[in-house]
């Protein structure tokens, strides 16, 4: 799943008259760099929730005869969702049993899903968090063997623990971009609109949910202005 619903507003005129999906780096739609770079990996179905500018996202997919593959819309543009009501609405979808991708559309990587995807497996997690080591705020919190144990926002200092550890915890950021074993979808609050941290914290008390480190890898969050134009010179070949 791609979650292609934020409105952008971090981007402030870019995004006025677009989605922050159809926003471009090298003069490609940063939706068909994210579309590309899965298909490169082996991905070949696709949903993705829309929000701002839905029409505009499904007119661009419809142009593009959706890259070859098959591509679903989860259409959130009377309420925005957030990223667990996103994955809720379009759990039918993930009707099988293998684990699946979920990938924000403004993060940018050369991380490596196959190792990604593997580690999960060998893991016997219910999910697997793509983390680093940068400045943030909102920080997960994970035990010496990258299993989740809480969360710190480091702003209002706040912070939950919700899993007994050992040693002495760590503070990664999450980059976007996760493995989820489909069980997880059963485990939804009955509310519509959450986040997925909230639904991995709740689970992390009772479930393995881990954590996986990509330090080695380039990574950049292109929901800002000035990260737009450092993602032209980080990425040129995309």
């Amino acid at each position: 799943m791609i979650f292609a619903a934020g409105r952008g507003t971090r981007l402030g005129n870019i995004t006025r008259d677009i989605p922050k999906a159809l926003v471009e780096i090298n003069g490609i739609p940063i939706l068909e760099h994210t579309i590309r770079s899965l298909i490169r990996q082996g991905f070949n179905e696709i949903i993705m929730n829309v929000h701002h500018y839905s029409d505009k996202i499904i007119d661009f997919l419809k142009l593009k005869n959706n890259f070859g593959i098959r591509i679903e819309i989860s259409d959130e543009t009377e309420k925005l969702l957030d990223t667990g009501g996103g994955l809720k609405k379009a759990a039918w979808f993930f009707n099988g049993n293998d684990p699946f991708l979920v990938h924000n559309v403004d993060v940018l990587t050369d991380l490596d899903l196959h190792r990604l995807y593997n580690t999960h497996l060998n893991s016997g997690a219910f999910a697997t968090l793509a983390v680093r080591h940068r400045k943030t705020v909102r920080y997960l919190l994970s035990d010496e063997n990258g299993v989740l144990c809480g969360w710190r926002n480091t702003g209002t200092r706040e912070e939950k623990i919700v899993k007994d550890y050992s040693g002495r915890l760590q503070e990664v950021a999450f980059s976007g971009i996760h493995i989820i074993r489909p069980e997880l979808l059963q485990n939804f609050p009955g509310k519509d609109v959450f986040s997925m941290i909230e639904v991995y914290l709740k689970l992390a008390a009772d479930h393995r949910i881990m954590t996986f480190n990509h330090d080695d890898t380039r990574w950049l969050d292109i929901g800002r202005p000035e990260t737009l134009m450092l993602a032209e010179k980080m990425f040129p070949s995309l």
